[in-house]
């Protein structure tokens, strides 16, 4: 299992922006195709970007032109910048591999106030 801890969340109103870092020991991210999941109160945890090994990215719908997930290798470091952030948008964010999770970190809140 590889340790992961996100950073980068808290309260913000709408239309402002956060920026997330997940960090990782142990294991070099870059060769994985890793996530950034959100979960809100009462709701399932969903995907909303990944990042291929390749450098390829997908989002979901509700996300798209408004966040931008990256990694920086040196740092093995993974990070979603969110813009234009809605009150929706609103849960706890998580990271983790796609394909066979690892055990999941603490996550980071973020809270958009309208």
């Amino acid at each position: 299992q590889v340790p992961l801890v996100e950073n980068g969340g808290g309260l913000v109103q709408a239309g402002g922006s956060l920026r997330l870092s997940c960090a990782a020991s142990g294991t070099i991210l870059r060769i994985y195709t890793m996530g950034w999941y959100r979960q809100a109160p009462g709701k399932q945890r969903e995907l909303v970007a990944k990042i291929f090994s390749g450098g390829m990215t997908n989002y979901t719908d509700s996300v798209k032109g408004r966040f931008t997930i990256s990694r920086d290798n040196a740092k093995n470091t993974v990070y979603l910048q969110m813009n234009s952030l809605k009150p929706d948008d609103s849960a706890v964010y998580y990271c983790n591999r796609v394909t066979i999770p690892w055990v999941w970190g603490q996550g980071t809140q973020v809270t958009v106030s309208s």
